[in-house]
């Protein structure tokens, strides 16, 4: 490690770092590759003999997850440390539904370190990834819900042959000299998916039994939001109910989405002609939730797309299309 003199940093809630979505994962010696996880990003700040866990959005987690705060209790004062919050499944896989059952599931759910940014209130953003991987290694220490974010040696082939055998979400590659960069994409860190499934942000629904029939979503191009389909699958009356509570009282005149109306619905069925769009009830864009779908059609649209949880960890402004 290198022996270097730090800023001093009060230990408090820095900004995520984003990763660039990716085609195909980027290669090469100065390349380092993590499994995707499925779960909640969470960001730890040890401030004097406290501990926050807090969500990218800031929300403080603590109620939801005691028994991570006191896990991570031994940290040094003036610490900030950044990972993911995973709950696993009967086959130890990640299992996203079952964190959102976070009352049940507390056996389950583990807290996987994969950055420092904060230590001793000494500011670390601006060491290369490698250093700060070792600083994190001497500072968190595993125990039954603290594991650290294994860094593999495989290449990116291998990596993915992995992931696809086990049937797991992706991978992350990230450059080991980079800095950390709060609030940017800049592509040192980069995700790929190897499932179908992503957030969306939620800007309206047609109306029916238990609130809505359908959901209408979408994701953002800079700053525009664009139409993305039509969902209905994925409900059961008591989830629609659930989610209805949610976004009802984000209801607003305005049509949010800048690509709308469309010309014609498509061979599939799923554009949002003006004639179809007079049936819809609009919301403002700040409800955002997990889907997955089958494929993306010519036309930015998904194809066979299920609800799978909503997500209020998420930023709807940093919704992009990830495939």
């Amino acid at each position: 490690m290198a022996k270097k003199l730090h800023p001093e940093r009060t230990a408090d809630f820095i900004e995520s770092m984003e990763c660039l979505p990716v085609v195909e994962v980027p290669e090469g010696p100065e390349w380092t590759y993590e499994l995707k996880l499925d779960g909640y990003r969470l960001e730890v700040v040890r401030s004097g003999k406290e501990t926050t866990l807090y969500s990218r959005r800031r929300n403080i987690l603590n109620e939801k997850f005691p028994y991570i705060a006191a896990a991570l209790g031994s940290l040094p004062e003036g610490t900030v440390i950044d990972g993911e919050l995973v709950a696993a499944g009967p086959d130890g896989r990640p299992d996203f539904n079952m964190l959102q059952n976070f009352r049940s599931a507390e056996e389950s759910i583990t807290y996987y370190a994969f950055d420092i940014l904060v230590h001793k209130d000494r500011d670390l953003t601006m060491l290369p990834l490698s250093e700060r991987r070792e600083i994190l290694r001497s500072v968190v220490k595993p125990s039954k819900h603290v594991a650290l974010s294994e860094v593999s040696d495989q290449t990116a082939a291998e990596m993915l042959k992995f992931v696809r055998s086990n049937g797991l979400e992706g991978i992350v590659a990230k450059r080991s000299d980079s800095v950390y960069q709060p609030g940017q994409r800049t592509g040192a860190w980069s995700k790929h998916r190897v499932n179908l499934g992503q957030e969306f942000v939620i800007g309206g629904y047609t109306p029916g039994t238990h609130g809505f029939d359908a959901l209408v979503i979408g994701f953002y191009e800079g700053k525009k939001l664009h139409f993305a389909a039509r969902v209905r699958a994925g409900f059961v009356p008591a989830t629609r109910r659930e989610v209805f509570e949610q976004i009802k009282g984000l209801k607003t005149s305005e049509c949010p989405f800048a690509n709308l109306p469309e010309k014609q619905a498509g061979r599939w069925g799923q554009g949002l002609t003006a004639e179809k769009m007079k049936e819809c009830v609009w919301l403002r864009p700040e409800a955002v939730a997990r889907f997955d779908f089958l494929e993306w059609t010519g036309a930015d649209h998904l194809r066979h797309t299920k609800f799978v949880a909503m997500r209020d960890d998420k930023d709807p402004r940093k919704v992009v299309r990830e495939t």
